[in-house]
């Protein structure tokens, strides 16, 4: 099982980082020991003074495939669900400033939180998901899956270029603008729609 993460999917989200806008996909991966374990937790890690929450829609992959044509791409996943993809930027900001991978800042342990499923024939349009995080009761990330510059199936034909995807593997597809700190003892609550995916407390 891997966890394949898309960067800069959302235009607004790559100004707020001041980003160049990509030409094509940015890809990294997390390794599985990178999920938080269920009702546990988030431990802000002692290596960085500034994690950040980054609120994603989820895909998870149903089917073994390679080279995946877009228009056989819904094909591959039935499951659509919500997570954070947590992102030490001080971290972050200090090896992309020296050129260096960002694994350290985004797959350390815990980094990957994955809420629960839908089915997609539950939603009325896997290119239209409306999503929101909450801190605190706050709403401080508000996004929809329209606004992917890659939408779910386009992901999906890139990302299978490069690498076999398999039963069991999650598509973290971007996250939009909002992003911010975490703090020891915020709540973190992720929607769909109306439906809460996820609840997590930081500690």
């Amino acid at each position: 099982m891997k966890l394949i993460c898309i960067g800069r999917n959302y235009t607004e989200h790559i100004e707020e980082l001041e980003n160049e806008k990509p030409k094509e996909p940015v890809i990294f991966l997390k390794p599985d020991t990178a999920i938080l374990l269920k009702k546990q937790p988030f431990f802000i890690p002692d290596f960085s003074d500034d994690v950040h929450y980054e609120v994603e829609v989820l895909v998870k992959i149903n089917r073994v495939g390679k080279y995946i044509d877009r228009k056989f791409a819904h094909k591959y996943y039935e499951d659509i669900g919500l997570g954070i993809d947590f992102t030490a930027r001080d971290l972050q900001s200090h090896l992309k400033s020296k050129g260096l991978p960002w694994e350290k800042a985004k797959s350390f342990d815990g980094a990957a939180v994955i809420g629960k499923w839908i089915p997609k024939n539950e939603l009325l349009d896997v290119n239209k998901i409306q999503f929101s995080l909450k801190k605190n009761d706050k709403i401080v990330q508000n996004g929809n899956s329209s606004h992917m510059l890659w939408k779910i199936d386009e992901i999906i034909e890139y990302v299978s270029k490069y690498f076999t995807l398999k039963i069991g593997d999650i598509i973290f597809t971007g996250t939009p603008s909002g992003v911010g700190k975490v703090n020891a003892n915020d709540k973190l609550k992720g929607y769909i729609e109306e439906k809460e995916m996820f609840s997590i407390t930081v500690k």
